[in-house]
């Protein structure tokens, strides 16, 4: 991981030095974009380990940022935002964003939470685990495929490791918590409107079968039921 290329995209000159020193410390690599169109710019030019984005920005803003950058790659992105609104988490999350922070923040969690989107990203494929079938739904954790009778689902990243998380511990009720460790890497207290957000990106997927669901179990957390 050290070494590594991280592009943090502010307009707040004390954000990027703040942030700059405590990943450097860590043995990273900074490089900087103080709006929208410098950042797609950089990201044209040579795409970094992860991006921190900020979704406030002058020209083009971050939500535009994000779309433009998953519709082509699955770049790990934590986006920062300033406001503590569920509204702007979501739309990130929606967009593909892989995490958020509501500024002010730690920059100690911040760097957590990098450390934690990487390794997540670099997690390497299990040769030894056999495919997991659930009625008309096949999961290959060797290939990190997921069919739905003869039909391929694409799904992202972490898409997947929430899904095999889920399916692992089939009938069993995970806390958003759990998740977070199993999926995500991490087990930040509150920090769970990731999973509702992308629980509902994997009931979407997953509507073409019959055989498996994901069931919200109130005041607790999700299970699937195969």
């Amino acid at each position: 991981m050290s070494g590594e290329r991280i592009l943090v995209v502010d307009d707040e000159p004390n954000i990027v030095d703040l942030t700059r020193v405590y990943l450097e410390r860590e043995g990273f690599r900074v490089e900087a974009a103080a709006d929208g169109a410098q950042a797609l710019a950089r990201l044209q030019e040579r795409e970094p380990a992860l991006m921190i984005l900020d979704l406030m920005l002058p020209e083009v803003d971050g939500y535009e940022v994000c779309r433009r950058t998953r519709a082509r790659s699955d770049l790990p992105i934590l986006m920062l935002t300033a406001r503590d609104e569920d509204v702007d988490k979501i739309v990130g999350l929606e967009l593909g964003a892989d995490d958020y922070l509501t500024k002010p923040f730690n920059p100690r969690e911040l760097v957590a939470r990098v450390k934690a989107i990487l390794r997540r990203s670099e997690r390497p494929v299990r040769p030894g685990s056999k495919p997991i079938h659930l009625g008309d739904v096949t999961i290959d954790p060797a290939r990190r495929e997921v069919r739905v009778g003869e039909a391929a689902v694409g799904l992202r990243a972490k898409e997947f490791d929430l899904l095999l998380a889920l399916a692992e511990h089939r009938g069993l009720v995970l806390t958003r918590e759990q998740l977070l460790k199993l999926a995500w890497g991490f087990d930040f207290a509150g920090e769970t409107r990731t999973v509702d957000v992308h629980v509902a990106h994997l009931r979407k997927r997953l509507a073409g079968s019959a055989a498996v669901r994901i069931e919200t179990v109130t005041g607790v957390g999700y299970k699937l039921v195969a």
